[in-house]
């Protein structure tokens, strides 16, 4: 980064927690700091990664979470730490803690939306929305995605959200957020930046609807569980149809044939995260009874990607920072790709810095396999967003 910038990234493999924070401290600091935030990977002592956060940062606004993998300078990576300052001079931040998402209630969502927007109008004397945004950070086992991503969104009016959902690598154990300098459970952190740099919200993903039809005949929707699809046990049934056998069904052959529902016109990913013992399926978000679903078929990741990038510096040019959340199943696919060089190549040269997810949030939806994210550019005439 240029030494003007007021966007500043750093990633950080130290092991041992507090020397990582510290190092990390050390890439991203800057006088009059209005936000940091950060993604770590949950094999760290997490108290002493909040302790030491509470000592570098003090009495700086730090938001972050929890991870699948951390994206950065060094590309994609494992235990690491990863993240940016945003300086005083070309932002301003409200965040706010929601806590006990088992509980969600949506009037008092929306009314922290409300009060976080109420900071910002008096903080910079404007109650203009059009050089806003909202980052969303929610425990990714929460299962309360969709309800809070909805009723924060209802709020915010044309402010956009972009977000992800806290993980903890290939566990499936316990997913945390971080704020007011400590790491919570069944919690989401929402974060509202207003900035006088342009900037761009976007989604992306890179398959397509075939023809194959899953008709979901018995699903419980709150615990996000298909049993059957066209009638029979679900694992079975989505076995046969990608030509495999039951058992031998991985994390591949869900990155590689996710399914899709299609809404308005406009395709959606709703990722499988695994299959069950008793033949059940376990989606990443909600799958309702009666819902048609398509098997999606790929398209080039890389060529997708690049396409992206392209009309992001085609509307604000090249970007300070992208700040992106993108699903754990699409790093599963490039890992595993002959174009991961080109990928990460690409990333890095659009200055991201973000973390693998148990799922995305963009505007008012709840999303899976998608890279979303937001890309901030220098300055500029205008702020676009749509």
């Amino acid at each position: 980064m240029d030494e003007a910038s007021r966007i500043r990234r750093a990633q950080t493999r130290v092991e041992d927690a507090r020397e990582a924070v510290r190092a990390f401290h050390a890439g991203v600091a800057q006088d009059d700091m209005a936000l940091v935030v950060f993604f770590c990977a949950s094999s760290y002592d997490l108290d002493a990664i909040a302790d030491e956060m509470r000592r570098c940062f003090a009495g700086v606004q730090v938001v972050g979470c929890t991870s699948a993998g951390e994206i950065g300078p060094g590309g994609y990576l494992e235990h690491s730490l990863a993240g940016a300052s945003f300086g005083a001079g070309d932002f301003t931040a409200a965040s706010g803690c929601i806590t006990g998402l088992q509980d969600f209630d949506a009037a008092a969502g929306q009314a922290l939306a409300r009060h976080l927007q109420g900071q910002l109008d008096a903080a910079t004397g404007s109650k203009s929305a059009a050089n806003r945004f909202a980052l969303l950070l929610i425990d990714g086992l929460s299962v309360r995605e969709e309800a809070v991503t909805r009723a924060i969104q209802s709020a915010l009016g044309v402010t956009p959200l972009v977000g992800g959902s806290a993980a903890d690598g290939s566990d499936l154990g316990r997913t945390l957020v971080y704020a007011d300098g400590q790491f919570h459970n069944d919690a989401a952190v929402l974060t509202l930046v207003a900035t006088s740099l342009p900037f761009r919200l976007f989604d992306t993903h890179h398959f397509e609807p075939t023809d194959e039809r899953l008709v979901v005949t018995s699903a419980d929707p709150a615990r996000r569980v298909v049993r059957e699809i066209n009638g029979l046990p679900a694992a079975q049934e989505f076995a046969r149809i990608l030509g495999v056998a039951q058992a031998s069904l991985t994390p591949e052959h869900f990155a590689g044939s996710p399914v899709m529902v299609i809404i308005g016109g406009a395709s959606y990913i709703r990722s499988i995260r695994k299959a069950n013992p008793d033949g059940s399926l376990t989606f990443f978000c909600a799958i309702e009874n009666g819902l048609i679903l398509r098997v999606g078929r790929s398209l080039d990741l890389n060529a997708n990607l690049q396409g992206a990038l392209a009309r992001v510096r085609g509307e604000i040019g090249p970007p300070q920072l992208v700040l992106g959340c993108d699903c754990v199943l699409r790093r599963v696919e490039i890992l595993q790709s002959a174009d991961r060089d080109a990928i990460t190549a690409a990333l890095q040269g659009s200055n991201i810095i973000g973390f693998n997810t148990y799922g995305e949030q963009f505007r008012g939806v709840h999303l899976n396999q998608t890279l979303a994210a937001i890309a901030i550019g220098a300055a500029g005439p205008e702020v676009k967003h749509d």
